[in-house]
């Protein structure tokens, strides 16, 4: 009888840990609950003593190239596994993350906005058309969902804030807001794509916020599918890769591509990137 219970037992909280894994039974040889059962390393923290020097640095995130295509793919979920973009919106639809509107100049997370402000920034929503009823040959109107084009995300604008931490004399860096943008041809007047392409802010995220989504779901690992890293690890081990798009200054925070296009906009970031790297430098007391 004891067999039995202990039986029962045990089949009761392998059905549990599977059920929090979410994962497939007939398409695992193991349960993996590392990641789904994950929480995000708390911040240490800082005095303000302690910041001898700060900035506020935007970085523009590229999904398209190779080193980021884990927050891009799959362009649509597969199973439990998403793209970055999806995470977001689903953290926004059933989690109770707050996005914030991208018109606030200073992009302080003030401004929040509905669902249906999320979805009109995707273009989503009900339109009418009219069509030809096949059975009386005249037209009706038909309603037709659209869904959201998350598929134009091709960039990320990351919100930093960039510290020197004298008590152990080290810069650091800390992301405070992500900001998927839509990458897309502008229509005509008659609906036909043309050749200028159209970069739109969708809204905001507080990071810190995101954080525990961001650590129970997985990145892709290209080379070792057992050995997996989340997307909190992706962001605060700083995986990505990225180019400076503006520091705060006394200009009302204007953007590089504001004063300077092209070939110069890129050389301007690399400026801006070895001017960190010579704060940091200038701080260290030997």
């Amino acid at each position: 009888m004891k067999k039995i219970v202990l039986l029962l037992v045990g089949l009761s909280v392998l059905a549990v840990t599977y059920k929090v894994s979410g994962q497939d039974n007939l398409q695992e040889v193991y349960v993996r609950e590392h990641i789904p059962l994950k929480k995000p390393v708390p911040y240490e923290y800082i005095r303000e003593a302690d910041v001898m020097w700060s900035k506020i640095i935007y970085r523009m995130i590229d999904l398209r190239q190779k080193q980021n295509l884990a927050l891009y793919y799959p362009t649509k979920p597969i199973g439990g596994r998403m793209n970055l973009i999806d995470l977001l919106l689903w953290g926004i639809d059933n989690e109770g993350v707050r996005a914030f509107s991208t018109n606030d100049p200073l992009n302080e997370f003030t401004a929040q906005m509905t669902i249906d402000q999320v979805d009109e920034a995707f273009d989503a929503g009900t339109d009418t058309t009219r069509t030809t009823d096949p059975g009386t040959g005249q037209l009706i109107d038909i309603v037709v969902e659209n869904p959201r084009k998350t598929y134009e995300v091709k960039k990320l604008l990351v919100k930093e804030k960039w510290f020197f931490d004298k008590n152990h004399s080290v810069m650091k860096a800390r992301i405070i807001g992500i900001s998927p943008i839509r990458v897309y041809n502008r229509e005509d007047d008659q609906g036909m794509p043309t050749d200028e392409i159209l970069q739109t802010p969708t809204f905001w995220v507080y990071f810190p916020e995101i954080r525990p989504i961001l650590a129970n779901h997985e990145v892709f690992n290209r080379n070792n599918d057992s050995q997996r890293i989340s997307f909190d690890d992706f962001f605060m081990q700083r995986r990505f890769a990225s180019h400076i798009f503006a520091v705060s200054n006394v200009y009302d925070n204007r953007w590089i591509n504001s004063y300077t296009m092209g070939v110069d906009a890129l050389l301007e970031a690399e400026n801006q990137k070895e001017w960190l790297f010579n704060i940091e430098h200038d701080l260290w007391e030997y």
